[in-house]
């Protein structure tokens, strides 16, 4: 517990001093060569290195049914502030062409709000329906424009682990662009950082991509069936990663 504690605040201390002396100068750079290679790269480096200070693993299988040179809308579980940097750092090689749903609360903190924007992920607020809509509707025009979205359709961290409700949003906006879904199922988040909790456990994250599921000729009527299919492949790979209990 000591050694994660040291970690923990070795890591806090080393994300927060790139975010500092790294951002301005990339965002400065990205807003006038209108170019967010380097952003992307920075952003990268800015994850990969909060996880190598923290001791935290990435194992990513799946990654042939990551899609290459199309558009498409990953959907992840969400328990633990850990899944959002993991999946996109196990879609570094979509960079820069991926982009971000994420809960509009976020825009309050400094640098990082505008790193955002600069990298053209759109927020939400999912009780807003006013700025929802547009929100998904400017994300539909990115998806058909080229580029990838990660979203997370339970709207909110889980308590417990156990898979939440899905929101509809992003799967209508991967409808309105006719662009594939692909589930991804993320395992030991919660081991590495539990809700509420500011301690980073040295675990390995288990980011798992299913098979793509078309949207070719579904309308906004199928939503409902879409995210259920998608729910149904996340929670399949979440149960399979289980511990099977010894007998006894």
């Amino acid at each position: 517990m000591l050694l994660a504690a040291i970690r923990t605040l070795a890591t806090y201390i080393g994300v927060g001093a790139h975010i500092l002396l790294v951002g301005p100068p990339v965002l400065l750079w990205t807003v006038i060569s209108k170019d967010p290679r380097l952003l992307y790269r920075a952003g990268g480096f800015g994850v990969w290195l909060g996880f190598a200070l923290s001791g935290v693993r990435v194992q990513v299988e799946g990654a042939e049914h990551i899609q290459h040179g199309q558009s498409a809308v990953y959907a992840a579980n969400h328990s633990s502030n850990v899944e959002p940097p993991a999946v996109f750092l196990s879609l570094r090689a979509l960079f820069p062409a991926l982009s971000m749903l994420y809960k509009a609360e976020l825009r309050k903190i400094p640098i990082l709000v505008w790193v955002f924007d600069a990298a053209g992920f759109v927020p939400l607020e999912r009780a807003n329906r006013g700025q929802s809509l547009p929100a998904v509707e400017h994300a539909a025009r990115a998806l058909a424009g080229g580029r990838s979205f990660i979203i997370f359709p339970e709207g909110t961290r889980s308590k417990t682990g156990e898979l939440l409700p899905f929101k509809k949003g992003g799967f209508v906006m991967a409808l309105q662009a006719q662009v594939p879904v692909v589930p991804v199922a993320v395992s030991g988040a919660r081991d590495a950082m539990g809700r509420g909790s500011i301690l980073i456990r040295p675990v390995t994250v288990r980011v798992q991509f299913a098979p793509p599921i078309s949207t070719a000729g579904l309308g906004f009527a199928d939503r409902e069936l879409l995210a259920q299919q998608v729910r149904a492949a996340i929670a399949a790979r979440l149960l399979s990663d289980r511990p099977v209990p010894k007998s006894s």
